[in-house]
């Protein structure tokens, strides 16, 4: 079949769960698509390295219409105008809103592609409020979009009795991810530096190192949760130097370890004995996914959908975000508990593998892709 042209419209396109799913999904169409990306943040391109290099993707930058900007419908005609040359647009999060602006405003005066919105989660201000502003934006602007993407029931919620969005156009698709490449032994070099001396306790983390994220929260845990407990934090972002800050404030700048962002965390994750999340706001992480697949128990703030996702057996130690020595207690309970972990690892795989296969995943998005662009050949490729 002939590749179809898509256009992404990013709030940034630096690797989070969100882009980690979109890069996964570009993988998977292979060469069934040609891609061009754009961040509304200049320069963060980071997720480009997880992008496979048989892969068509374009990073026009300076030769497309910014995202950035007051609203404006000049700004919106430039916007609508380089659409035309794509047979779908997808746009992510509230930095693409201006893009689904744009196609509202223009998609019939222009006979623009199609538009799929996918929403995946809040940053740090909106973590206890959502924005009037905001809300009413999205409200007006996905009003021609041909579906809603979210994760979560969360924000299924949100879209439905905040943002006004018709039932029949919001989509609930659950991350997935591949449960047997995450049945594997931690590879030997996979994580720098990495360090575990007898008796002690690994904790980890995957993340973005970014305000919502509230990682100092998860430092400050770590150090109450006792003196046999490790700390390693995978990823990059703005927030390494607090992060650092913390851990030398509290005293455990040594049992620390940032290696920055790895590839694959299949290659270290069960170097972990407990994983962990110590955000303000989260919608459906795949790094919780993928702890859950390694067989891994998992100490949480009780944010998003993770309460419903975890096993049963692990929902006791999903505590209050506000609650920081209930965080600290729920990791030092399983840092003494070998039994315990086992046995909480062992249930959230089983769940994991029963439930987050990303195969369920890819089905769904070309599924709605492909109807959106009437490609029924590209909605029925495996």
């Amino acid at each position: 079949m002939a590749a179809v042209r898509i256009l992404h419209l990013h709030s940034s396109f630096n690797l989070g769960d969100q882009e980690s799913r979109t890069v996964r999904l570009m993988n998977h169409f292979g060469d069934q698509a040609e891609h061009s990306v754009l961040s509304a943040v200049d320069d963060a391109f980071g997720a480009a390295d997880a992008i496979d290099r048989r892969v068509k993707v374009q990073f026009p930058k300076d030769a497309a219409p910014s995202l950035k900007g007051m609203p404006a419908i000049g700004r919106y005609r430039q916007l609508a105008q380089y659409m035309k040359k794509f047979h779908l647009v997808l746009t992510y999060n509230w930095g693409a809103m201006d893009g689904v602006m744009a196609h509202t405003l223009f998609t019939r005066s222009m006979n623009l592609p199609p538009l799929i919105h996918h929403e995946d989660g809040f940053n740090d201000d909106e973590v206890d409020r959502l924005k009037t502003r905001r809300n009413w934006f999205r409200t007006i602007a996905l009003q021609r979009s041909n579906a809603l993407v979210v994760p979560s029931k969360t924000l299924e919620h949100i879209a439905r009795t905040i943002w006004h969005q018709p039932l029949d156009k919001i989509c609930r698709f659950p991350n997935g991810i591949d449960t047997e490449h995450f049945n594997r032994r931690p590879q030997r070099g996979s994580f720098p530096g990495f360090q575990k001396r007898n008796g002690e306790i690994v904790v980890g983390t995957i993340a973005g190192l970014r305000t919502v994220k509230n990682l100092p929260r998860l430092v400050r845990a770590v150090a109450a949760a006792g003196p046999n407990v490790r700390l390693a934090i995978v990823g990059d972002g703005p927030e390494r130097g607090a992060i650092m800050a913390e851990a030398e404030r509290v005293g455990i700048a040594d049992r620390v370890m940032m290696p920055g962002f790895l590839r694959d965390p299949a290659r270290y994750i069960r170097l972990f004995d407990i994983f962990a999340l110590s955000s303000d706001s989260e919608q459906y992480p795949i790094s919780l996914i993928e702890a859950m697949t390694s067989a891994l128990p998992v100490v949480s703030t009780d944010v998003g959908d993770v309460r419903h996702i975890v096993a049963r057996e692990n929902r006791p130690f999903i505590v209050p975000r506000t609650d920081e020595a209930a965080l600290a207690q729920a990791i030092s309970e399983l840092a003494y508990d070998a039994g315990l972990r086992e046995k909480l690892g062992t249930a959230n795989r089983a769940l994991a593998c029963a439930l987050y296969d990303e195969e369920t995943m890819f089905a769904r998005y070309r599924q709605l892709y492909g109807s959106a662009m009437k490609r029924a050949d590209f909605a029925r490729q495996s």
